[in-house]
């Protein structure tokens, strides 16, 4: 079966990285997204509302990613999950449980900075009503952000508890859009239009083959520092930069980054965190040394062991039976699931940039898009000069 186009394009047709030639490393999922991971689900509530000056109504550019380990009638049932906090100027709440028990059983929700609580409490109403005997016991939702006061009205209450919930209510399998979508909608990257991007990665595993997944909210980076395929590319490209222009001489560089990597693989929590501390090296190919005012966070489940992590109240006295196994990848054999996080990653901030367009927002503040044709003729000049 011929994947090239669902690998080269989103479902809406734009192109993605790879529909640029832009070599890249690893062998992708037929969607090339982290719902190649059987049972992910992504949903996306989307807020592009008014033009204008900023005036408390708008206008509005933001929204609500859902991504669920184990699809709708999954949420309850307990994964193996570790994060990483690369640079902690940022929030994702539920860390200190995961910490703690090492799982996460509830969907993960992104969104933009001051949006965290509805999104907290819109989790919480999905589960009560559509979960009640999950929501009987404690509640510890996970929402990450990143900030977009640079396009959205972000002090103006947008999102709200109806948002979160019709995020996870959407929340399907298969190819999924990128770009300016979702908790991305507001979002810049390496001062272009950034926002919502995946990518995915197959790892063979001697019998069988396990898949990587991951998602990214892509709000980070300097103009300047933008690399693409090893290619120093910023320099080139200051020519139409507005929003670097509007801090003037400020922190350039910040916003955030959250990571979400998911997989099929059957690992311990230790091995998931382990996972999303190697998202900051597929960052860093493309150019960011991690600006001190970029929170960048990370999260990596697994979705094998159903619910030998739950952390459910038990019922009766202990016996025989009251253990949990697990199965999981020998320490020593994770070396391929670290390049698959790394390449994936690598090639979902490319797509958040690619499959994009511009934006103008709040007071008129405007993000282009990646200009692909100056990007095209960089690349094809570096390998005509290695040549």
């Amino acid at each position: 079966m011929d994947q090239l186009p669902t690998q080269t394009t989103k479902p809406a047709g734009k192109a993605r990285a790879r529909a640029l030639g832009i070599p890249l490393q690893g062998t992708p999922g037929p969607a090339n997204a982290i719902t190649d991971v059987r049972s992910v689900l992504v949903g996306y509530s989307t807020i592009i509302k008014g033009e204008g000056k900023l005036n408390g109504q708008g206008p509005v550019r933001t929204g609500v990613t859902a991504i669920l380990p184990l699809g709708h009638d999954g949420v309850g049932v307990a994964c193996a999950a570790g994060y990483h906090s690369f640079n902690g100027n940022g929030e994702m709440t539920g860390a200190s449980w995961i910490e703690e028990a090492g799982s996460i059983s509830l969907p993960i929700l992104i969104t933009n900075t001051h949006a965290v609580g509805p999104c907290h409490r819109g989790t919480i109403d999905w589960v009560a009503r559509n979960k009640p005997d999950v929501a009987n016991q404690w509640l510890l939702p996970v929402v990450a952000e990143t900030w977009d006061g640079y396009l959205n009205d972000i002090n103006g209450s947008h999102v709200t508890v109806d948002h979160a919930i019709a995020a996870i209510d959407n929340a399907a399998s298969g190819r999924i859009e990128e770009g300016s979508v979702g908790g991305g909608t507001g979002m810049n990257c390496y001062a272009f239009k950034g926002g919502s991007g995946t990518a995915s990665r197959i790892v063979d595993y001697g019998h069988r083959s396990y898949t990587v997944g991951v998602f990214l909210q892509a709000n980070f980076g300097s103009r300047r520092e933008l690399t693409i395929a090893g290619v120093p590319l910023g320099e080139q490209l200051t020519d139409d930069n507005p929003m670097e222009a509007y801090f003037r001489g400020g922190p350039t560089g910040a916003g955030s980054c959250i990571g979400i990597i998911a997989t099929d693989a059957p690992l311990l929590p230790g091995q998931c965190k382990a996972l999303a501390r190697r998202v900051p090296l597929g960052l860093a190919r493309t150019g960011t040394t991690g600006s001190h005012f970029s929170g960048d966070i990370f999260l990596g489940f697994s979705t094998a062991n159903r619910d030998a992590l739950n952390g459910r109240f038990p019922k009766g006295p202990a016996s025989e039976e009251s253990y949990s196994r697990m199965d999981f990848i020998p320490w020593g054999r994770m070396d391929d699931f670290y390049a698959a996080v790394v390449q994936a990653t690598e090639e979902a901030v490319l797509n958040a940039l690619v499959a994009n367009s511009e934006m103008v927002g709040r007071d008129g503040n405007r993000s282009p898009a990646l200009p692909h044709a100056k990007v095209l003729a960089a690349l094809k000049a570096r390998r005509a000069v290695v040549a």
